[in-house]
């Protein structure tokens, strides 16, 4: 049962970059609003990431509207200077979330829309929907999980690779997480492993010294097919052949895989010049789980003391969204961010957009956009 009532112009549902993002606009725009917050703090995705990991883009193009990252910072900020800067950018903005907030349910009501938390109704206008687009991990499951030995753990849930000195370490998925666990396995002295299942498309953080982040800009007004068909000799040249390693390449480049898919290529920070070295080994996808370890899907078994599972997240946002036909898409994707919903009048999505110059670029601009754009209804 709920135990009070708030009201305000706009709820805004998520503390991390989007919904902080959200508030310093609307702020801007000088329109009221609540942030809810499931947990007790800012940015908990980003607190709950491992210690290895950096941003794959560079700083200038990652702030948040009106708040830089600091000078001193590098190029690439850690994942404990990105949570510095969140909690740095919530001060600055004077931003007071609600913290403890698990929303249940969120729904039209005759004026705009109602969000029932655990203990609280809050009612507004509008409705900013920026609760991470990795807000929940993805677990896949296959036979015989239940009677492997070892440690089996979401990328969620691994810090580093301390623990796992010296054990054989199967991580599953080659997406950014799944490649920079390895190098992190590596280092802290264990023997990884990477199950590949897909055809990947491999590019570099940095091109020539110039953040790939910078050529997706410069290359934003074309077509896909002709970005990819550009940049293909530089990652040929770059990468090299990496079929004999056991990673294939998709028949579609980087671009259009975004673009097309809403999927982030894997940027390489230092997997492959390991697995070049043979110090991270690549097998294809896994057909059971034994005791021991696993049977992957050329037949061949292998023994491991622990399985992480880099297998992604989803936003999973209609778990207590109620937004009726037409909003969602594929794989529960809205079908627009940082636009106006002709579906469900007064609703916005901030940050679901997987975008080839960056998710934090994205949603500093869909921030400003929809800052703008609920200020303008609101005078209506």
């Amino acid at each position: 049962m709920s135990s009070s009532v708030q009201a305000s112009p706009v709820i805004v549902v998520g503390a991390g970059p989007a919904g902080l993002a959200m508030a310093a606009c609307l702020q801007k725009e000088k329109v009221p609003c609540i942030v809810l917050e499931q947990h007790d703090h800012v940015g908990s995705s980003w607190v709950g990431h491992y210690h290895r990991l950096h941003l794959h883009t560079d700083k200038a193009h990652s702030a948040l509207p009106f708040f830089d990252f600091p000078k001193s910072y590098p190029r690439y900020p850690s994942r404990q200077q990105v949570v510095d800067y969140l909690n740095a950018y919530t001060r600055h903005h004077q931003i007071q979330p609600f913290y403890g907030q698990k929303i249940v349910r969120a729904c039209q009501s005759d004026n705009g829309w109602e969000v029932h938390s655990q203990d609280t109704v809050y009612r507004a206008r509008s409705l900013v929907v920026a609760a991470g687009y990795n807000r929940e991990p993805q677990r896949p499951t296959w036979p015989g999980m239940g009677t492997f030995q070892g440690q089996i753990l979401h990328s969620s849930a691994y810090a580093n690779g301390v623990a796992f000195k010296g054990q054989r370490v199967l991580v599953v998925g080659l997406g950014n997480s799944g490649g920079e666990i390895a190098i992190d396995l590596h280092e802290h002295g264990a023997q990884p492993t990477l199950a590949v299942r897909s055809p990947v498309n491999v590019i570099r953080r940095e091109v020539f010294g110039i953040p790939f982040l910078t050529i997706g800009i410069l290359q934003k007004g074309l077509p896909p097919q002709l970005a990819d068909a550009l940049n293909a000799p530089v990652m040929r040249l770059l990468t090299g052949d990496l079929s004999k390693y056991g990673l294939r390449q998709p028949a579609e480049g980087p671009v259009t895989q975004i673009r097309k898919h809403g999927r982030v290529p894997f940027i390489d920070v230092g997997t492959i010049a390991l697995i070049k070295q043979g110090l991270v080994q690549v097998r294809p996808g896994i057909e059971r789980f034994t005791e021991q370890g696993v049977v992957f899907s050329d037949g061949r078994a292998e023994a491991f003391d622990a399985v992480v599972l880099a297998t992604g997240y989803r936003p999973n946002v209609q778990s207590w969204l109620e937004a009726g036909e037409g909003v969602f898409g594929e794989g529960g994707l809205p079908v627009l961010s940082g636009q106006a919903l002709s579906q469900a009048r007064g609703l916005y999505f901030c940050g679901y957009y997987v975008s080839p110059t960056g998710m934090l670029r994205e949603i500093a601009q869909e921030a400003q956009q929809l800052g703008q754009l609920i200020a303008r209804s609101h005078k209506q």
